[in-house]
């Protein structure tokens, strides 16, 4: 496969050399170009041969000296140059699966492109893999990589992803192992089908290969109300989540015992159901798995009390709203609290929203709707502002899942909308009037 170029930056080393809108790159230094990895990987050489097809046909060898890692300047298509990959699994919890009709078509895409993980963290299952492509990552020492692997069980990772490659493709996590590509995985966990015995091989085999295998992220299934002609499942509850924490921790302990560290986490979601504490920000080490939902509350908690530590008293009033997931609330309630020993006269009222639109099973922040937020908030004294988790929102910070507009909640709910990153620092300047509205 080859590139076309799409753009050419003005002034740089591409239109100096008269590469054009048109032409192809073929090679570089003898290399296919296949995608960004390729393209970046061997444009980052001091010295270049390019092969290029022009746009009438002919074939030119281009030579460049550079300094290393300095961008030639030429633009694509896409970011990636080609399509990206979707997911060839049938997963039986897969989230994609379990949407309504009528949503936006780019939520129904399932990703599974083994350069995204590199590139933003993406997950993929390996189901897409060839052993070229595992052989790449190898050479280009693209590290780390983050695989979903869910059970090492090879027949119930077929059984559970409905994929006969399932099973076999586990290998390819011991080659890049071998080769010293850092890996961080995931485990969704299914209530009786993935945990207990199950989850107990799966930690001991991904252990075993430390310290490639960085992390194992434990997340509990989500289960919508959307779930008609698929298997069936059933949510954690508190004694089922504690025992799922307590193997975790068992397992940990042993681990810490002979590393010096922790290699398994489960998400804040499985204390939140157990209704036990979260472990201090000490217990999540480097943070590695804030993506999956690991650690989000310790750290947080850690940044918002740090914050707390720099501000003065203040007997200024100050009437608002901050509105969150069901499991979120008793959290940010905490902060609150902490917060009016120094700030007196603030009237804070902490709001979970219930998740009608996919059903009250689903309890976290990042799935509120727009039209949830407006039917529960409705009527009710907001005060100054309202203050949202910037997770609710889609990449653009504009639009809902239900594509509801972000300008739409403002009108119905007439008040101006501050937005919060998960950061104890931003939370706490929003909850004392230091954060702009953006609508």
């Amino acid at each position: 496969m080859s590139v076309i170029i799409t753009g050419i930056t003005p002034k740089s080393i591409a239109e100096k050399k008269k590469l054009c809108i048109d032409d192809t790159i073929v090679s570089i230094n003898d290399n296919e170009i296949h995608d960004i990895l390729d393209y970046d990987f061997y444009s980052a050489d001091e010295k270049l041969s390019i092969e290029v097809i022009k746009a009438n046909g002919r074939h030119k060898k281009i030579k460049i000296n550079k300094p290393e890692y300095e961008d030639i300047g030429v633009q694509f298509s896409t970011y990636l140059m080609d399509k990206q990959h979707s997911c060839t699994n049938k997963c039986v919890f897969c989230f994609v699966d379990q949407l309504p009709c009528g949503m936006r078509e780019s939520l129904y895409f399932k990703d599974d492109d083994e350069r995204l993980s590199f590139l933003f963290g993406n997950y993929i299952t390996l189901t897409n893999m060839k052993p070229e492509e595992i052989d790449r990552i190898i050479k280009m020492h693209i590290s780390p990589i983050n695989i979903s692997v869910h059970t090492t069980n090879p027949e119930l990772r077929i059984k559970m992803m409905k994929n006969r490659f399932a099973g076999d493709v586990l290998k390819y996590i011991e080659t890049l192992a071998k080769a010293n590509i850092k890996i961080n995985t995931q485990l969704v966990l299914c209530r009786n089908l993935n945990d207990k015995d199950e989850l107990t091989k799966s930690l001991n085999d991904l252990s075993k290969l430390y310290p490639s295998v960085q992390t194992i992220a434990c997340v509990p299934v989500g289960i919508t109300k959307y779930r008609q002609n698929l298997a069936e499942l059933q949510t954690y509850d508190q004694q089922s989540a504690s025992e799922t924490i307590d193997l975790i921790e068992a397992f940990n302990h042993e681990f810490y015992q002979k590393h010096g560290t922790r290699i398994a986490y489960p998400a804040d979601e499985f204390y939140i159901k157990a209704k036990r504490p979260i472990p201090d920000a000490e217990y999540y080490e480097d943070f590695a798995q804030l993506d999956n939902g690991v650690g989000v509350i310790a750290l947080q908690k850690q940044e918002f009390q740090s914050a707390l530590e720099d501000i003065d008293e203040s007997n200024q009033s100050r009437k608002i709203t901050v509105a969150t997931g069901v499991d979120a609330r008793p959290f940010i309630q905490n902060l609150v609290d902490e917060l009016k020993k120094k700030w007196h006269n603030l009237e804070c009222n902490v709001i979970a929203i219930e998740n009608e639109f996919f059903g009250k099973t689903i309890t976290v922040a990042g799935l509120v709707t727009g039209s949830d937020l407006i039917n529960q908030l409705k009527g009710i004294d907001l005060g100054e502002q309202l203050i949202l988790p910037t997770c609710m929102l889609r990449h653009e910070q504009d639009m809902f899942l239900d594509d509801v507009t972000l300008e739409q909640v403002k009108e119905a709910l007439h008040i101006p909308i501050v937005l919060t990153e998960n950061d104890g620092y931003e939370v706490l300047d929003a909850l004392i009037g230091n954060k702009e509205p953006v609508i």
